[in-house]
């Protein structure tokens, strides 16, 4: 989005970044805009002039804008590139049927609002929409920018844009449903195909292919995932194996699950590495120090400790041993967890805590939502007269000692 923020302020024009970004918007599509999207957008008839008249520009040369100095410069982008890549396919299902039902403006409104959930969705765990097919959207995780857990950021975005299609509102009573196919594999993306409006980047390989096929294999309302993103999932989902299909395009069964929604799993170190770890090995000064401090805090003289450093020197590892070495003694643990994906939600993991105590569901009406919450905080409420309050990730004995958070 930087080259597009300062292509927009090259024209004197960045208030429109935002919703540019908002609406998934960036320079491989950019040249494919007319002036009805840009209305759509809310930008000022002048201004769509502008704009109008730098897209040209872009249609006429050989790749995308950069801003150098407030002067507009080509900039070759064919440059295509050998890389693993997460592949997402979101089709919205009945479409057609209600194509034929409804007016075609108000069919275009539902589009239009399907294709921004989705985009929304998508941005938020750091994927890339790289095309509107109608009612369908293909997006891209691991490109343009690479993650080391796109197959995870993938499911995410996936989990969270079923629900948010389902609050579309039709003017029929029909609730939207959308399936989703998800694939990993190596693919070549970056070569760009046709010319003027037509291009586009595109990616070379099985991988789209697959994610495509795998969204007709879903249910309404379900996300199928291939068997190379099972793996690099760790224990986060509960996923559950659905029966080899022969798809068209390849050649063997596909293996496939279906993503019935996250794990119960407490912490990101134990889902994701729990079964590859080997014996522990060193940091006995640590070890010798967290045990005294907890026989400190056995004692009543309380005690918090603060694990900081690089990831991967083994904060995690470390504070699962003495989770582990504790196990049998009297105490209740509370573990809280924050997430890379929540950063603009300071109390997500009480949030996150208390939906699972309560079984609250992402697709939930508000009414459901609030009878589960307030069930389980008055069974908490009685439960407390006799012990203390313990919500799920907490182990509750016969003491009250309680060993703080990690990060």
């Amino acid at each position: 989005m930087q080259q597009l923020g300062d292509w927009l302020k090259g024209l004197g024009l960045g208030e429109y970044l935002q919703r540019f970004t908002e609406n998934g918007i960036d320079l491989s599509v950019l040249s494919d805009l007319t002036d009805q999207d840009l209305k759509e957008l809310g930008v000022l008839l002048g201004h769509r002039r502008k704009m109008e008249r730098a897209i040209a520009e872009l249609r006429g040369g050989a790749g995308a804008k950069a801003v150098q100095g407030g002067r507009a410069q080509l900039v070759p982008e064919d440059r295509a590139e050998r890389r693993q890549l997460t592949v997402m396919f979101c089709d919205l299902v009945g479409s057609t049927a209600l194509s034929a039902s409804m007016d075609p403006e108000d069919i275009r409104e539902i589009i239009a609002a399907f294709q921004r959930s989705v985009a929304k969705g998508v941005q938020r765990f750091g994927g890339f929409v790289a095309k509107y097919m109608g009612d369908g959207v293909l997006v891209y995780f691991g490109y343009p920018q690479a993650h080391e857990d796109a197959a995870e950021r993938a499911v995410r975005a996936a989990l969270d844009i079923i629900p948010a299609i389902g609050r579309i509102k039709t003017g029929t009573g029909v609730k939207l449903k959308v399936r989703i196919g998800v694939a990993t594999g190596v693919a070549v993306v970056g070569d760009l195909i046709g010319e003027g409006a037509a291009q586009e980047q595109v990616v070379v390989g099985d991988t789209p292919n697959l994610a495509a096929r795998l969204q007709a294999l879903a249910e309404p309302g379900s996300i199928v995932i291939a068997a190379a993103t099972r793996r690099l999932l760790g224990d986060w989902f509960q996923l559950r194996e659905i029966a080899r299909s022969q798809v068209k395009g390849f050649s063997k069964s596909i293996e496939a699950y279906v993503v019935e929604g996250l794990s119960k799993t407490e912490s990101r170190f134990e889902s994701v590495r729990s079964a590859r770890l080997t014996g522990f090995v060193g940091r006995e000064q640590e070890i010798v120090h967290l045990l005294d401090l907890k026989n400190l805090a056995w004692q009543g003289e309380g005690r918090v400790v603060l694990i900081a450093g690089e990831a991967g020197m083994g904060k995690s590892r470390l504070t699962a041993w003495l989770v582990d070495r504790i196990a049998s003694e009297p105490h209740t643990a509370l573990r809280y967890q924050c997430s890379p994906y929540h950063g603009n939600s300071a109390l997500y993991p009480f949030i996150e805590q208390i939906e699972a105590a309560a079984k609250i569901k992402p697709d939930e009406a508000p009414e459901e939502q609030l009878e589960k919450l307030e069930a389980v905080l008055a069974m908490e409420a009685q439960t407390s007269l006799q012990s203390p309050p313990c919500l799920p990730h907490c182990s509750r004995s016969r003491s009250v000692n309680a060993i703080p958070p990690s990060r």
